[in-house]
């Protein structure tokens, strides 16, 4: 109870400001709402089906790009860290690649790709393949040397080796990179829909935006917060369930 209530004490704080600043009127309704009037939006949008119907297609997008990025990149990652001839064969073109925001490339996305699914994918895919394909790599990479010794003693071969030692020592930061890209999935959709898309949570505050609604904007902006960080938490506990000795370990205080 403790902890909840941590939680929440600046998100309260946070409420109580807002509260204080429209009643001081210290800001416009039309630049900031009253938190009742957001409220009241909220429940409009969710009794009508709109906050439903955007927040589907978004979590749609994000999963199935996100998904496509870690079939890239997982592979990519591991073939990497164990072998130095692919690793220099690509790796120049992977680091050019990794320093072009994939919000910067949107005109481009969507000269190839027009403005339907794909181009959201693709956008998806170029954010959350770097993440994830570096924490492999490295959790490849530095898996300790005199594990890798000991297989060597038992007589294990190379690919034994690969899947008994090397990829469970690197899980841990396998795990990381697959939370950090999730996350990026999520903001790198919203830029998107904010830029060009039909349906969406981006599309939804930014039509919401031409009408002049501030409030659904801010539902927009708070409804985002909220489902990035459950999505974030529902990982963190699916995590804990595929790494219980690291479980074990931070509740004994390591």
């Amino acid at each position: 109870m403790k902890k909840l209530a941590q939680r929440f004490l600046i998100p309260a704080l946070i409420l109580v400001v807002w509260w204080i600043i429209v009643k001081l009127q210290i800001f416009s309704s039309y630049l900031l709402p009253a938190p009742l009037t957001t409220w009241q939006a909220f429940l409009e949008l969710c009794a009508s089906g709109i906050l439903f119907k955007h927040v589907t297609v978004s979590l749609l997008r994000v999963f199935a790009g996100f998904g496509l990025a870690v079939l890239l990149a997982l592979p990519l990652g591991i073939i990497c860290g164990l072998s130095r001839f692919f690793k220099e064969f690509c790796w120049s073109t992977l680091e050019f690649l990794r320093h072009v925001p994939p919000l910067a490339a949107i005109p481009l996305i969507i000269l190839w790709f027009g403005i339907e699914e794909a181009s959201k994918l693709v956008i998806i895919v170029l954010a959350a393949f770097f993440p994830l394909f570096l924490n492999t790599y490295s959790g490849v990479t530095t898996c300790d040397k005199k594990l890798l010794e000991v297989g060597t003693a038992l007589h294990l071969t190379t690919w034994e080796k690969v899947r008994h030692i090397q990829l469970p020592a690197a899980l841990p930061t396998i795990i990381i990179g697959l939370q950090l890209s999730l996350g990026y999935s999520w903001r790198a959709l919203i830029g998107a829909e904010l830029i060009a898309a039909s349906s969406g949570i981006g599309y939804m505050i930014l039509d919401a935006e031409e009408l002049s609604r501030p409030d659904v904007v801010l539902v927009g902006v708070f409804v985002i917060g909220i489902i990035g960080t459950v999505i974030d938490e529902i990982f963190i506990m699916l995590a804990k369930r595929l790494l219980p000795w690291q479980r074990k370990a931070e509740n004994n205080g390591y």
